[in-house]
């Protein structure tokens, strides 16, 4: 919504993150065909062609993707993966309340559309399993869908799972642990306004005031993270 100024800040952002040693997850939910989708890949995660150079643009290390087109708008996101050891997130269950008026749907051999993705996801992910046992092609699933998470985790034993709907969306730990495997490992979840206005929340807002917003966002993390390891050792 920023135009230029807002790329910008996109670019500086995945750059100041990688001074700190942090993984950068673009949520782009890019795809397309040919050589845009090539593009695409190369401009958030691979290298681009600058007067003969190869040099990098934005350079996450994970980028989601949107799957819709079939293995061809894919295939050169899993290819920039192999190269340059990257990672993709493929969108199979999302965590938005009209996601079921397409990916709900039931196809002729009894699957829905979000189990049909999710067996390609691991189709497509096993060339790329690396040594943890894991693929770099994993799959997006919303932790406002607790039962099919549970479903999905298990139908893709290898992918990583991107959970976003944690937090402001009314996803709870209890939720999430459903996409971590029995060693509670396999999962990334994911929470941004929960985070960045933490100092509004019930739990904090006595504690910080606005301008103690990172300190409150990283009280709020703390917090996540002990909800969710809590909740994944129930689990167990």
């Amino acid at each position: 919504m920023y135009g230029p100024e807002g790329v910008w800040a996109f670019y500086e952002t995945v750059r100041y993150a990688g001074t700190k040693g942090l993984l950068v997850i673009a949520d782009g939910k890019r795809n397309d065909i040919g050589s845009t989708a090539e593009a695409y890949a190369s401009a958030y995660l691979g290298r681009t062609d600058m007067g003969g150079q190869k040099e990098k643009v934005f350079d996450a290390d994970a980028l989601t993707v949107n799957g819709y087109l079939g293995i061809d708008g894919v295939k050169p996101f899993i290819k920039v993966c192999e190269e340059h050891q990257k990672g993709i997130f493929i969108l199979v269950k999302t965590s938005n309340p009209s996601s079921g008026q397409l990916q709900d749907l039931n196809l002729a051999d009894g699957r829905t559309i979000y189990e049909a993705m999710a067996d390609l996801v691991s189709e497509w992910g096993t060339a790329c399993v690396g040594e943890c046992g894991y693929s770099s092609v994993g799959a997006v699933v919303g932790a406002t869908y607790p039962r099919q998470l549970q479903i999905l985790r298990e139908r893709m034993p290898k992918a990583w799972i991107l959970v976003p709907g944690y937090g402001a969306q009314g996803g709870t730990a209890h939720d999430v642990a459903y996409a971590f495997d029995k060693n509670g490992l396999g999962a990334v979840v994911n929470a941004s306004r929960s985070l960045m206005c933490a100092y509004k929340l019930e739990a904090w807002k006595d504690q910080f005031a606005q301008e103690d917003f990172a300190e409150a966002a990283r009280a709020e993390a703390q917090r996540m993270r002990q909800d969710i390891a809590k909740a994944i050792q129930q689990k167990k």
